[in-house]
């Protein structure tokens, strides 16, 4: 979303549609591809090996952006050397004089990079993060959600005031618009690009509810670091309880209930109470938050969550909604504001 408003800026450009990004959706998005786009920005998505080189030979990408390499899918590949790995094999369709933006400040990224610029003289490179020319300097959280911050690049600085929640969506602002400054964006219009972006559904978006309450709504997806990341961002809003609502985080492997655990254990000690959890790893989840000293609940699904939650709104409540995909914390969040919309927040 943050690089295809970037690059409108100066092209005409179309995205993915939703989350059509696999071996079967992906396709679909090449198709509804309309006559005279300049840059498709398109989301490749995998679970095993194999996959993202079928779909990157598919696409002959011009352009590859790496962002990060997290414990996700380690159900299907086991470690982080072996999600590298598998993320690399983008680079498998991409043009001989394609270009790879990559995030400095993550290791496994960097290797990808690395291993890019190895396999042939004339390969192109730019890095974002870290010490490079494309860098965040003054980063801060404001109290509506959004950040400010300064953008660096090697045609200068601009002050940004990016509406969007979390520390890690201005991280997000920088990889795209390193790519797309690279691909000839000028500076003053990233700037302009900053102010349009809007909050997707699902994704952090911030709401306001009634009698001073906020409800941060990052339902569509979780994992360990994800979670981290959006429980510290939520923290920060001012409030005065702050608790959560956390979903299984899926396809971890045999690490799934340490892993759950931990983040248990870090809501907890972050402040969130009650930690309420959702499906049959959360329990790992409530476990370590008990033991940190956090007020907890557990529920087998999300219809059991969305009808016990409204009732705990109350007035200058932070409450955080996240989990996997398949738990359909969605429900919750609706249920939520429902509660909100009608009047019945306590």
């Amino acid at each position: 979303e943050l690089l295809a408003l970037c690059l409108e800026q100066r092209f005409k450009v179309a995205k993915s549609l939703g989350n059509l990004n696999n071996l079967l959706g992906f396709p679909l998005t090449l198709l509804a591809t309309p006559p005279g786009t300049e840059w498709l920005v398109a989301e490749m998505g995998m679970s095993l090996p194999g996959e993202l080189a079928e779909i990157s030979l598919l696409a002959r990408p011009d352009v590859a952006l790496f962002t990060n390499v997290r414990p996700v899918h380690l159900e299907g590949l086991g470690s982080l050397e072996a999600i590298a790995a598998a993320k690399a094999e983008l680079l498998d369709g991409l043009a001989d004089d394609g270009l790879v933006v990559a995030n400095a400040d993550d290791p496994w990224v960097r290797w990808i990079g690395e291993r890019w610029t190895a396999s042939g003289p004339s390969r192109r490179l730019v890095w974002y993060g870290g010490d490079s020319q494309y860098r965040l300097a003054n980063v801060a959280a404001r109290p509506t959600g959004g950040t400010r911050f300064l953008l660096v690049t090697p045609e200068g600085e601009a002050r940004i005031e990016l509406p969007l929640h979390g520390i890690y969506n201005a991280e997000n602002f920088l990889a795209a618009a390193a790519t797309a400054h690279a691909l000839g964006v000028e500076l003053g219009a990233l700037v302009e690009a900053a102010t349009a972006a809007a909050p997707v559904g699902g994704r952090g978006a911030v709401t306001a509810l009634p009698l001073g309450a906020t409800l941060v709504d990052d339902s569509y997806n979780s994992n360990p670091v994800a979670l981290r990341k959006a429980l510290e961002s939520a923290r920060a809003l001012p409030g005065r309880r702050h608790w959560a609502v956390l979903g299984d985080m899926l396809e971890l492997g045999p690490e799934a209930p340490a892993f759950h655990r931990a983040e248990g254990e870090a809501a907890a000690r972050l402040g969130f109470s009650p930690v309420v959890g959702v499906g049959e790893l959360a329990q790992h989840l409530v476990a370590g938050a008990a033991a940190a000293g956090a007020a907890t609940e557990w529920f087998a699904g999300a219809d059991e969550a969305a009808a016990w939650a409204p009732a705990q709104l109350a007035a200058g409540d932070v409450v955080l909604v996240k989990g996997s995909r398949g738990i359909h914390l969605e429900k919750v969040v609706g249920e939520l504001q429902a509660a909100a919309d009608e009047g019945s927040v306590g």
